[in-house]
């Protein structure tokens, strides 16, 4: 089976999309941006400059005293401009659904009152939006975990979006059996609507998380292909190079 292999971009420099050099198939980016016009600006120099991107995805972010990411817990007024920029846009979408914590804490507290309002202004935009949407969300462990997840407005069950779980094994000491039992599920529960993030091969907004050796990718890259994942994105192009390269070559 082919499986496609992605990648996310939090930090669009040229440096960093300049890493691209190292990815010689068809692929596919994932790319923050504050607003749509300024997506749409680096979107357009990268199908120009990159014949091998076949397709952007629009990740929204939200200022860091926002919340950053996107959750009931992130400042109303953020995801309102977010979503309204997008009416009678098409473009795919991916929401990072995660908390505030690291970020801007007190939001859980000034935004406690808009979490239910906040959860249905998530949960509608998701239905009601043109374009393709991914969602991209913790990777829990249990059912208990997971029904919290769906009460904290951290995943959203829709027949139309895809479904990214961030499976960091370079964060995790998962036990390869964990990982393809788990791989199995959500291809049973949710087929081509169920795709895995894999990384981290660079640092992300923390700036502080360990990184994946290329052993353990090339584990978790045949675990995905083995259990028929149809799309995997790795944490994040910036930190290609030439030994994850060959990697991906295998």
């Amino acid at each position: 089976m082919f499986m496609k292999i992605s990648f996310f971009e939090e930090f669009p420099t040229q440096t960093n999309l300049a890493k691209l050099k190292y990815v010689n198939f068809t692929t596919k980016i994932y790319l923050t941006a504050e607003s749509l016009k300024e997506f749409k600006k680096l979107k357009s120099e990268i199908v120009k400059n990159y014949k091998q991107v076949k397709e952007v995805v629009y990740w929204p972010i939200l200022k860091k005293k926002e919340g950053y990411w996107i959750s009931p817990f992130s400042k109303r007024k953020a995801l309102l401009r977010i979503f309204n920029e997008l009416k009678n846009n098409d473009n795919a979408v991916m929401l990072d659904l995660e908390l505030p914590t690291r970020h801007n804490p007190l939001l859980y507290f000034t935004q406690a009152i808009n979490f239910f309002r906040n959860k249905k202004l998530v949960s509608k935009f998701i239905k009601n939006y043109q374009g393709e949407i991914y969602l991209a969300e913790y990777f829990p462990e249990g059912k208990v975990a997971k029904k919290l997840l769906n009460f904290l407005g951290l995943h959203f069950k829709h027949s139309k979006v895809k479904v990214i779980k961030m499976f960091y094994s370079s964060l995790h000491n998962f036990n390869p059996k964990f990982v393809k039992k788990e791989f199995d599920y959500g291809v049973k529960e949710l087929g081509s609507n169920y795709l895995i993030a894999l990384g981290t091969i660079s640092v992300g907004i923390h700036n502080k998380e360990p990184i994946l050796s290329e052993e353990k990718l090339r584990r978790d890259l045949l675990i995905a292909k083995k259990s028929n994942v149809q799309e995997v994105i790795i944490f994040r192009l910036g930190g290609m190079n030439k030994k994850y390269q060959n990697v991906l070559k295998n």
